[in-house]
C-alpha cells in the first residue's frame, strides 16, 4: 500500500534506545503542556473538559501512529473554538459529533486522492487574515470568564456577542479579574525569564499559572467559578464507544460545517507540518497526514470527542523537548492518560480564570501582528485580501472569510499575470526585409501566457491586421489554455475571411501540444508553420515578391 505509510514505519527502522529515552521525556513534557490546553479549548467550544482531554489522548495518538510527520503532536486546537462554538450553538453537541466524524471522512478522502499538495497554493495574506480573525474572537470568547461577567449563555455571533458584554458589563467579579490578570501576568513573566530559569525553565507557563491559580483559590477559598462548580468533577478513565446516530434528514445540514473543519483542519495541521519540518530539516507527507487528520478525527466523535489538528504550540514544544520520532506524540498521549486515571479528582479545583488566560496568551501568540504593523510593505491586492479575510472571519464567517479571500487573491493573480503577458511588433531593425512590405507583413511577438485573461491581446493584434499576411511568434509563449487557443483560432477564422495568410512561429512544448488538441496545425497548411521566425518571414517576404511580380 504504496498511498498509505505512516512516517512511523521509516522510524522504526532505525530506532534506539537514546531516541526512545529523548522521546519519553519530550512526549511526557508535551503532555502536561497539553492538559491544560486541551480543558481550555473545550470549555471555549462550549463542551466539558473532559471532551478536549479525550480528544487530545485519542486523536493525538491516532496522528502520530497514522501521521507523515516525525514529531507533528494532534489534539483540540484555538482554530476550532469559534466553528465548534457556533456548531454547538446552533446544532447542538450531538450534531457536532456527527460533523466531525463527517470531517474525517473528507480529510480521508483528501489525502487518498491525493490533494495535499493543494493546501500550499492558499496565499499566505489568505492565512494570516483568518489566523489573526480567529485568535481575536478567542480573546474575545474568553472575556466573560476572564472578568467573571453574569451571562446566562454567550452567543456565536460576533455583533451579539459584544452587546452582550456590554449589556453584563457591570457583573464584573473582582475576584476573577484580579486572578485572570495574576495568571495572564505570570504567563508573560515566564515567558519572558524562562531561559534564566535554569531547570525550572523546563516547565511550561501554562501548567505553572494553572497550578499556582488553583492553589490560590483553594486555599483562600475564592468566589470564582472552577471546574468543579461549573461542569463537576472530570471522569476517571476514557468514554465508552457510542454510537452516533447518523440519518440524511441531519447529515444534510451538517455538510457544509463538516466541509469547513476538514478544510481548516488541513490546512492547521499542513502549516504545523511544514514548520516542525524547518526545525527538524525533514518533510511530511502531506497526503499522509490528512489521512492520520482524517482515521482520528473520524474515530474521536465516538468516544466524545472534538475535532483535532495539528497544534503548532505543542508541536514546536514537543521538538524543543527533544523528540526525534512519532513515539513522543504516543507518549504524549499515554502521560495524558495516567493523569486522568489518577489525577482527575484534583481538576475540578482548577478555577475557569486560569484557563481564560492561558487561552488570551494563546490568542495573542498565534496571531502575526507584525503583519499587520508592517502592512504598507505589501501592495494594494495583498493589503484588501489579508484585511477583508480578517473582518470576515471576526464579524461573519470564516468560511465565507476563506471564500472571499480565495476569490480576490484569485482575481489578483489573473491581474497580475495577464499584466505581464504582452505583445510587440517585431524590429525592422532585427528583420530588415520586413521594410519593404510594411502594411502587407506584420510580425508581433508574443510574451507569457495566452489565457482566458489575456486574450485580449489577440483581439488588438485582431484590430491591426496587414493586407496580406500575418506572422504570430510565440517563442516566448509558456502557456496556452482552451480559451486563449479558441481566441487564436477565431483570429484565424478572421484572416482566412479577410483571405490574410496567417503563418505561426516558435510553436512549442505546451503550446504546440495545445495546438495540436485544439486542431491550429490541421487547419493551417504545412507552409505557415515554422520553427524560427526568421524563416517564416523570409517565406512570407519570398511569397509576396513572387505575387507581385
Amino acid at each position: 500500500m504504496k498511498f498509505f505509510h505512516p512516517k512511523l514505519f521509516d522510524v522504526i527502522k532505525t530506532y534506539d534506545s537514546a531516541l526512545f529515552g529523548k522521546d519519553v521525556i519530550a512526549g511526557i513534557t508535551v503532555g502536561v503542556v497539553a492538559l491544560p490546553l486541551a480543558m481550555a479549548f473545550a470549555i471555549a467550544s462550549g463542551l466539558k473538559p473532559e471532551a478536549g482531554i479525550f480528544t487530545a489522548i485519542i486523536a493525538g495518538g491516532l496522528i502520530s501512529i497514522l501521521g507523515g510527520s516525525r514529531v507533528q503532536i494532534g489534539g483540540p486546537a484555538g482554530a476550532f473554538i469559534v466553528i465548534v462554538y457556533g456548531i454547538v450553538d446552533h446544532y447542538g453537541i450531538a450534531n457536532l459529533l456527527l460533523a466531525t466524524a463527517m470531517s474525517g471522512v473528507f480529510l480521508l478522502l483528501m489525502g487518498l486522492f491525493r490533494l495535499g499538495t493543494l493546501i500550499r497554493f492558499i496565499p499566505v495574506a489568505v492565512i494570516i487574515g483568518f489566523t489573526n480573525g480567529i485568535a481575536v474572537l478567542i480573546g474575545l470568547s474568553q472575556v466573560k470568564e476572564f472578568f467573571g461577567l453574569q451571562t446566562t449563555k454567550m452567543p456565536a455571533e460576533f455583533f451579539q456577542t459584544i452587546q452582550t458584554l456590554y449589556a453584563a458589563a457591570d457583573t464584573v467579579n473582582p475576584a476573577t479579574m484580579m486572578l485572570s490578570i495574576a495568571s495572564l501576568a505570570l504567563l508573560i513573566t515566564w515567558r519572558v525569564f524562562q531561559k534564566h530559569l535554569g531547570y525550572l525553565g523546563y516547565l511550561p507557563g501554562t501548567v505553572i499559572a494553572m497550578a499556582v491559580a488553583t492553589i490560590i483559590t483553594s486555599a483562600l477559598s475564592l468566589p470564582v467559578d472552577t471546574i468543579g462548580s461549573r461542569f463537576g468533577s472530570i471522569p476517571s478513565g476514557l468514554p465508552s464507544f457510542e454510537w452516533i446516530p447518523i440519518s440524511w434528514s441531519t447529515a444534510q445540514f451538517m455538510i457544509a460545517p463538516a466541509i469547513t473543519l476538514a478544510l481548516l483542519g488541513a490546512i492547521e495541521s499542513l502549516l504545523c507540518a511544514r514548520v516542525a519540518d524547518g526545525l527538524i530539516h525533514d518533510r511530511h507527507n502531506s497526503n499522509q497526514e490528512l489521512m492520520a487528520q482524517g482515521a482520528a478525527n473520524l474515530v474521536t466523535p465516538f468516544f466524545g470527542g472534538m475535532p483535532a489538528t495539528g497544534t503548532i504550540a505543542r508541536t514546536v514544544t514537543n521538538i524543543q523537548s527533544g523528540a526525534s520520532s512519532p513515539i513522543a506524540g504516543i507518549v504524549h498521549s499515554i502521560t495524558l492518560l495516567v493523569i486522568i486515571l489518577f489525577g482527575a479528582p484534583l481538576a475540578k479545583n482548577i478555577p475557569l480564570a486560569s484557563l481564560a488566560a492561558i487561552l488570551m496568551f494563546v490568542a495573542w501568540n498565534m496571531g502575526e501582528w507584525k503583519k499587520f504593523v508592517d502592512l504598507k510593505q505589501f501592495r494594494m491586492p495583498y493589503r484588501i485580501t489579508m484585511l477583508s479575510v480578517f473582518f470576515l472571519t471576526i464579524m461573519l464567517d470564516l468560511t465565507v472569510a476563506i471564500q472571499v479571500g480565495l476569490l480576490l487573491a484569485f482575481i489578483t493573480f489573473i491581474y497580475r499575470i495577464s499584466s505581464l503577458s504582452r505583445y510587440e511588433p517585431a524590429s525592422t531593425i532585427d528583420f530588415p526585409e520586413l521594410q519593404q512590405h510594411q502594411g502587407s507583413i506584420s510580425v508581433f511577438r508574443i510574451y507569457g501566457a495566452i489565457f482566458f485573461g489575456a486574450i485580449k491581446i489577440l483581439e488588438n493584434i485582431e484590430n491591426e491586421l496587414p493586407s496580406k499576411t500575418l506572422i504570430l511568434d510565440l517563442k516566448n509563449v509558456i502557456y496556452i489554455d482552451v480559451s486563449g487557443m479558441d481566441a487564436i483560432l477565431e483570429l484565424e477564422e478572421a484572416c482566412r475571411r479577410q483571405s490574410i495568410k496567417l503563418i505561426i512561429c516558435g510553436l512549442a512544448h505546451q503550446p504546440y501540444e495545445m495546438g495540436v488538441r485544439g486542431g491550429l496545425l490541421e487547419r493551417l497548411p504545412k507552409d505557415c508553420i515554422y520553427l524560427d521566425l526568421q524563416q517564416g518571414i523570409a517565406s512570407a517576404a519570398q511569397q509576396h515578391q513572387e505575387n507581385t511580380k
